[in-house]
């Protein structure tokens, strides 16, 4: 059984994300998930890039006209996450793209959970 390919968006995401370095692209939810150095900063979901964001950057991408992640769940509950559109002039090149990666990723790095031990414990 072959894999499908991904998605246009998931490699134009990719060429626009370059500057940042080596990253990893890993299917997820009907999604797809993008990694730099094991920090989750982005994702395609519905063809749609989106951003990671938090308190300190959020107001950034609302400025800039983008939406936050949102999906109904069976029974019609609306579920969000802290990940926003791409802003569209964004999608144009990776200069262009480069600021809100790098937001994306200071917000990943802000918000990363300290690794744990096998029986929960924090690493210190």
């Amino acid at each position: 059984m072959s894999r499908k390919p991904p998605p246009e968006i998931v490699s134009h995401a990719l060429e626009l994300f370059a500057p940042l370095g080596t990253l990893r692209v890993k299917p997820m939810f009907g999604g797809w998930g993008f990694y730099a150095d094991e920090l989750f900063f982005a994702l395609v979901a519905w063809d749609t890039l989106y951003l990671k964001a938090d308190a300190q950057s959020q107001q950034d991408f609302e400025e800039a006209g983008s939406q936050p992640f949102r999906y109904t769940q069976p029974g019609g509950k609306e579920f969000t996450m802290g990940y926003w559109t791409a802003p569209d002039a964004a999608l144009d090149s990776p200069a262009a793209m480069l600021p809100w990666a790098r937001a994306a990723l200071a917000c990943a790095l802000r918000n990363r959970k300290p690794p744990r031990r096998a029986g929960g414990e924090p690493v210190t």
